[in-house]
């Protein structure tokens, strides 16, 4: 079992990892997904050591690897790293790959070495490659030796980043069915990838990663079919995302007019649907409910999907209870009407804006 304590990692510009605390089970195999930036490979980094938290403990079955007087090798050799860049050794044939740490490390002798050797290049589909060079294998040949240089120091957990990113796309499906038959093999695993399909069918846990930490863990079918968080909803929709906050009734409408039509323009909404999106925040916004609120405090949030071409506009702002669709200003209500698909309105007393308001963009076919 692995436990991750108020972790932290800080850069001199930037800080992946801001108190993250999580216990890794013994047979889980984690999905770390989430935008670029958002400190996946610096977790893995710092599980391994590679990287040294700033701050934070990691307990793998009880010993804090980061004491300073915690045998670090010693502790290494429980685990197993594959990276984006393969880093075989050139000058080394296949099978010398593979020996060399378990003869250095373990102390195998030179045939129980070559044995293993021989079939883990079996498993990974490579048999008869043993005294081939790197420099003579493809990308994705590279990458399921470096699998098989990981197996061959039997980790009890294995940390890829990114196998398959440094790959030509006709051959990251070799690597995927390596990984995904490793996945059942009951070891414990962390993959950081962006093929959400891929993570979805080998995983049974998922980090969402963002805001510094697991900003979300769950199951595959919560995190990919029911996210309970914004932005886990918006990565796995793939959301493109324009934001609002209007705190006065002299807010720039125009000014904000012109930031829709760029983001209409930038994301290929159609004129039809950019104009509904136009149409339904000037009426919801300036002529129903900037007139009945005593304080403006709201935010204003365009998503549009690319994926099913659907577009919403939302919108959350403070005061007492106040549905929209109960307006008596009939033309604006009327006309917010005809532009949507759909329109939901919820109440929380205790949200910091109590009031929410969803509206599905009608689509035009053709």
């Amino acid at each position: 079992m692995i436990e991750l304590i108020n972790l932290e990692k800080k850069y001199d510009n930037v800080t992946p990892l801001k108190d993250v605390s999580t216990v890794i089970n013994n047979g889980d195999v984690i999905s770390v997904i989430g935008p670029s930036g958002t400190g996946k490979s610096t977790l893995l980094r710092c599980i391994n050591m590679l990287e040294k938290p700033t701050s934070g403990h990691i307990l793998i079955d009880g010993v804090d690897i980061t004491d300073p007087k915690c045998d670090l090798s010693k502790a290494r050799r429980k685990m197993g790293m594959v990276f984006q860049s393969f880093n075989l050794f050139g000058h080394l044939t296949v099978i010398e790959n593979l020996m060399l740490a378990p003869m250095d490390i373990l102390k195998k002798s030179k045939q129980e070495a070559y044995e293993t050797g021989v079939e883990l290049l079996r498993r990974v589909g490579l048999a008869g490659r043993e005294l081939q060079y790197p420099e003579q294998l493809s990308g994705g040949q590279k990458q399921r030796v470096a699998i098989a240089r990981t197996l061959a120091m039997d980790p009890d957990l294995i940390l890829l980043d990114e196998p398959t990113s440094a790959l030509d796309p006709t051959m990251v499906g070799e690597v995927q069915a390596v990984i995904r038959d490793l996945s059942r093999s009951g070891k414990t695993m962390m993959i950081v990838t962006h093929e959400m399909s891929f993570a979805r069918a080998i995983c049974n846990r998922v980090f969402y990663m963002d805001e510094g930490g697991i900003y979300e863990d769950g199951t595959p079918e919560q995190i990919f079919d029911a996210p309970r968080k914004e932005l886990t909803r918006r990565f796995i929709r793939k959301l493109k995302v324009l934001e609002f906050v209007i705190d006065s009734r002299d807010f720039d409408f125009i000014g904000a007019g012109t930031e829709i039509d760029l983001y209409c323009l930038q994301n290929d909404i159609a004129p039809k649907e950019k104009y509904n999106i136009r149409l339904v925040i000037e009426e919801l916004i300036q002529q129903i409910l900037l007139p009945k609120l005593k304080t403006v405090d709201m935010t204003v949030t365009v998503e549009y999907s690319p994926s099913d071409q659907s577009a919403t506009v939302s919108s959350d702002y403070c005061g007492e209870m106040f549905d929209p669709r109960e307006s008596e200003n009939e033309l604006s209500l009327a006309l917010l009407r005809n532009a949507a698909d759909k329109i939901d309105y919820s109440f929380n007393a205790d949200a910091e804006r109590q009031n929410h308001i969803e509206i599905k963009i009608k689509r035009f076919k053709g």
